[in-house]
């Protein structure tokens, strides 16, 4: 599965882009938290009953997005997280999300 924050999401509007979450094709947009900074092995709890284990940060773009045509630039390689689920369940708008120790 796939996360951005939404400061990944507010550089990319500072560029001039109308984008929003979802726009990026994440999974699941994240407020508060620069996912981009933590490791791979990292994981979260997203709610009460999900957990996450980041697996990747970044990706290489297969072919140029529609919004890496429009300004040349583009923050999933570098900001997206990927992440595996070790504990599904049920994910609302406003759950709360943390690192676990």
């Amino acid at each position: 599965m796939s996360l951005l924050s939404v400061g990944s999401i507010e550089k990319m509007k500072s560029m001039g882009l109308n984008v929003g979450p979802g726009d990026f094709a994440e999974n699941l947009t994240v407020e508060g938290m620069e996912l981009h900074t933590l490791l791979p092995g990292t994981r979260i709890a997203v709610g009460n009953e999900v957990i996450l284990e980041i697996s990747q940060i970044g990706k290489a773009c297969h072919t140029a997005c529609a919004i890496f045509k429009e300004v040349g630039k583009c923050i999933m390689p570098k900001e997206g997280v990927f992440a595996t689920v070790v504990m599904g369940g049920e994910v609302r708008t406003g759950d709360a999300v943390g690192v676990l120790t």
